[in-house]
């Protein structure tokens, strides 16, 4: 067996990520041929990916970008076993390298995220790959995209949490659209304005309401009534136009956005959030 030099060990470890002595080993036992010795490593990460499948990937990051012109923005979930290694700058590193592929090829859903290619490598390739190189399960869990004239989005500290957020026109405020951002991240909103609640969860929050009532021992014709009522309170604190501002309770975001521009207008939004 040749001896292993340095600069190929170097080589490879920037080429897959794995540790030094991974790196050594692979290239010793595939008698110094890089080829060879990336498709151990990549072996073995399958192999740990498999063995650890049915582990909990509950860890990770969440991040959010929008395109050079904020025209088009999209927001990830790439998950892992522990805290340890979502601060790991590796891993952080890969996940926005994928979030990047993602706003430059506009995927329709995650499968087809997962398929693109990023130096050569498909994305649930590189993804399955660092599971080899820490020994932890790792997912990409998580892709939405949105346009609108103007996209704003908004990264929590600790990458934990994010949003993103489209608006009706290109001449916003900056602090405005970072405003909006935040509350939507701070606040969970449902859907925008009432119009746009999920018939679903506004037949569940009518029955709960309901059934509120009844357990208190409301008389039986009063239970839609006061269902009705429950219910308006739910849109006040769960529908993004008429939740408080947090910055200013005097005022719901439906006259914070007027009080900027009459014709201002939230088109979309996208949430998620990992432990948080």
């Amino acid at each position: 067996m040749s001896e292993v030099k340095t600069a190929d060990i170097v080589k490879l470890r920037k080429l897959t990520g794995a540790g030094m002595m991974d790196c050594k080993k692979a290239l010793e036992e595939s008698n110094g041929d890089l080829e060879k010795a990336m498709e151990l490593i990549r072996e073995r990460g399958k192999a740990i990916a498999n063995k650890r499948a049915d582990r909990e990937a509950g860890e990770g990051v969440v991040l959010a970008k929008a395109n050079a012109n904020s025209t088009k923005g999209a927001i990830i979930v790439l998950n892992c076993e522990t805290d340890f290694v979502a601060k790991n700058q590796d891993f952080i590193g890969l996940a926005a390298k994928i979030l990047d592929q993602a706003l430059a090829n506009e995927p329709s859903d995650l499968e087809s995220l997962k398929s693109l290619t990023i130096d050569g490598r498909k994305v649930e390739d590189l993804v399955m790959d660092q599971s080899g190189v820490t020994g932890e399960k790792f997912e990409l869990s998580y892709y939405e995209k949105i346009a609108a004239e103007k996209v704003v989005f908004y990264i929590h500290p600790g990458n934990k949490l994010a949003s993103l957020v489209g608006f009706n026109t290109s001449n916003l405020p900056e602090q405005v659209g970072k405003d909006i951002a935040m509350q939507i991240a701070a606040m969970n909103p449902v859907s925008i304005d009432v119009d746009d609640v999920p018939e679903k969860i506004r037949n569940q929050e009518f029955e709960i309401g309901r059934e509120q009532a009844r357990l208190e021992g409301k008389p039986e014709n009063m239970l839609d009534k006061i269902a009705e009522g429950k219910l308006n309170k739910f849109y006040k604190e769960s529908t993004l136009m008429n939740q408080e501002f947090i910055k200013n309770s005097k005022m719901n975001i439906s006259a914070y956005l007027k009080s900027v521009d009459a014709d201002l207008k939230v088109t979309g939004f996208k949430r998620v959030s990992l432990n948080v």
